[in-house]
């Protein structure tokens, strides 16, 4: 960028609320939504949840609410100070005055007729159309009560940052309430449709119903439910809701929003906060990023089931104090040759965090060509190694190697490969994981050299250091590290758990009959994979005196 050009100021999002009202319908779940207005600032023209931003009347003292939620419990789940209720409220007064639709009862007992709500519909809202009344002196006045805890938290999405008009809005779902006819008021909503969600999402992609980004990750949501009870229990007892900020993207097809859970989301906001849309979704071989100020990121050319995008290389320092290469990658010509005009061959260190042939072949020629020392360690079986791997220096769990200015502590973190190594830059707060932690999948760990018990010791281990962002050898760079070794612990403790149950169930069994059950949730045509990882779990099983191994049929200790 120009240092004359005017970095554009990252507007404040406006606190809001919508609510999605679901009814049943002859063909399952229903859901409302309300064509927008052309004259509109924001979302014109396209079908919305009810919603806007919250009033300075939306506060829980200008109301007589009924039910158990608190002002305290309101702010608990929503994870704010002071104020939870008000999103309530702004979610209910924006849906009467939307669609006609009202969560409130008389506060004699009972609930409204449908003759008694009909005429109260159409008075107070013309009213409060004109501005001759508010909404909290319009329930006042009607002597009714707020039914707060019918609607539930659903979500929470922000508007991404590169937008000009921005809101942080909690979305709330509720079931249709009885003896209401849901009406747009042909002012703010033009139209509105009982539509169930999947079929929404069908007609947006036939280009005939405009449908906004969350809207449409929301029908995606609600198509998962075959009734609204199951739709009300799923929020119910679903954990807190993560925030949805969407971050624009580059990509094949044009610019594209991502969520939480998409791979190049973490890295979208780290390299272009402004959200200007600069970053790309897609890694594409030899193509240099830019991931922090001294760390850049190429990857070789070996995409496959194995290694994904491919094996990224990570190049650090700069052209003053020279260059560190971590993973070199397979011995691919083209690749070195990249890395070399990359470091203008100023290489001062080649380290590799193991020596599978995809990360560690590259090191030998590098070396070669531009002198650098090599740095690592041996594996301890040398079935399916590199074998031209010969490092200069081997390499100790707790070692510090200084190049320059640079310094790197080494991790030793065996279960993948028995000679993996983690290395941590400190000036980036960045973990090079290699294939202990890549996106996308879970590592293969194959014995002899491979173990499931270091596997998880070497997991563990990494809650002991502080660090931001891991930078992995498949994929783009992943954020919040803690919670990524936790949900690796998880799903490796929760297959543990398939396959001592599928023991039990079957007192004993093969490799090959136990994949079946124990791996039931993964495609068929990757159980020959799958083998390696269950025969690792088997054996830390058997280290551990749960299961017993008889020639190739494994049993549980319990029988």
């Amino acid at each position: 960028m120009n240092s004359t050009e005017r970095v554009p100021e990252i507007v404040t999002p406006r606190p809001a609320s919508t609510l999605i009202i679901i009814r049943d319908g002859k063909a399952g779940v229903e859901v409302l939504l309300g064509e927008k207005t052309s004259k509109v600032n924001f979302a014109a023209g396209a079908f919305v949840f009810p919603g806007g931003a919250l009033d300075e009347s939306d506060s829980g003292d200008n109301f007589t609410i009924s039910g158990d939620l608190s002002a305290d419990k309101a702010n608990q789940i929503l994870g704010v100070a002071d104020g939870g209720l008000n999103y309530w409220i702004a979610a209910i007064r924006e849906c009467f005055e939307e669609v006609g639709v009202l969560f409130a009862i008389p506060n004699r007992g009972g609930m409204f007729t449908e003759t008694e709500f009909a005429v109260f519909e159409s008075n107070e809202r013309k009213k409060l159309a004109r501005g001759e009344a508010t909404f909290h002196e319009t329930l006042k006045d009607a002597k009714c009560s707020l039914e707060l805890e019918q609607l539930h938290y659903f979500s929470r999405w922000v508007t991404h940052a590169g937008s000009p008009r921005r809101y942080d809005t909690r979305f709330f779902i509720a079931r249709m309430p009885q003896g209401q006819i849901a009406q747009h008021d042909g002012s703010e909503l033009i139209d509105h449709r009982w539509v169930k969600p999947d079929e929404a999402l069908r007609l947006n992609s036939q280009g005939k119903l405009n449908l906004m980004f969350p809207t449409q990750k929301t029908l995606e949501k609600l198509t998962e439910f075959s009734d609204v009870e199951e739709a009300l229990n799923y929020v119910r007892n679903a954990p807190p809701a993560t925030p949805m900020e969407p971050r624009l993207t580059v990509g094949a097809g044009g610019k594209k929003l991502l969520v939480p859970g998409d791979f190049a989301y973490a890295e979208a906001g780290k390299l272009d906060p402004e959200q200007l849309g600069t970053v790309s979704r897609e890694i594409e071989a030899g193509v240099v990023v830019q991931i922090d100020k001294r760390v850049s990121r190429m990857t070789a050319a070996n995409a496959s089931i194995m290694t994904g995008p491919g094996t990224n290389t990570y190049i650090l320092g700069d052209d003053l104090n020279g260059y560190l290469v971590i993973d070199p990658g397979p011995d691919n010509a083209r690749h070195i040759e990249l890395v070399r005009d990359l470091t203008s061959d100023k290489v001062n260190g080649i380290l590799c965090t193991h020596t599978h042939i995809d990360h560690s072949p590259g090191a030998a020629p590098l070396s070669r060509l531009t002198g650098a020392p090599i740095f690592g360690r041996l594996a301890e079986n040398m079935d399916r190694q590199d074998s031209s791997f010969v490092p200069d220096e081997e390499l100790s769990d707790g070692d510090e190697l200084k190049f320059g200015d640079l310094t790197i502590d080494v991790l030793h973190t065996p279960g993948h490969a028995s000679n993996h190594l983690c290395f941590l830059f400190e000036e980036a707060r960045m973990l090079f994981t290699g294939d202990h932690i890549m996106q996308g999948s879970t590592v293969v760990i194959n014995p002899p050299d491979g173990d499931m018990s270091a596997y998880f010791s070497s997991l563990n281990k990494l809650y002991d250091y502080q660090f931001d962002w891991i930078a992995p050898g498949h994929g783009f760079l992943m954020d919040n590290p803690h919670e990524a070794v936790n949900r690796l612990l998880i799903h490796r403790q929760k297959r543990e758990t398939k396959i001592v149950n599928a023991l039990s169930v079957l007192g004993e069994g093969t490799i090959d009959e136990l994949v079946v059950t124990a791996y039931d949730d993964v495609s068929e045509t990757i159980h020959q994979l799958a083998k390696r990882s269950l025969l690792a779990h088997l054996v830390k099983l058997q280290q551990e005196a749960k299961v017993n191994l008889n020639k190739d049929v494994w049993i549980s200790a319990s029988n």
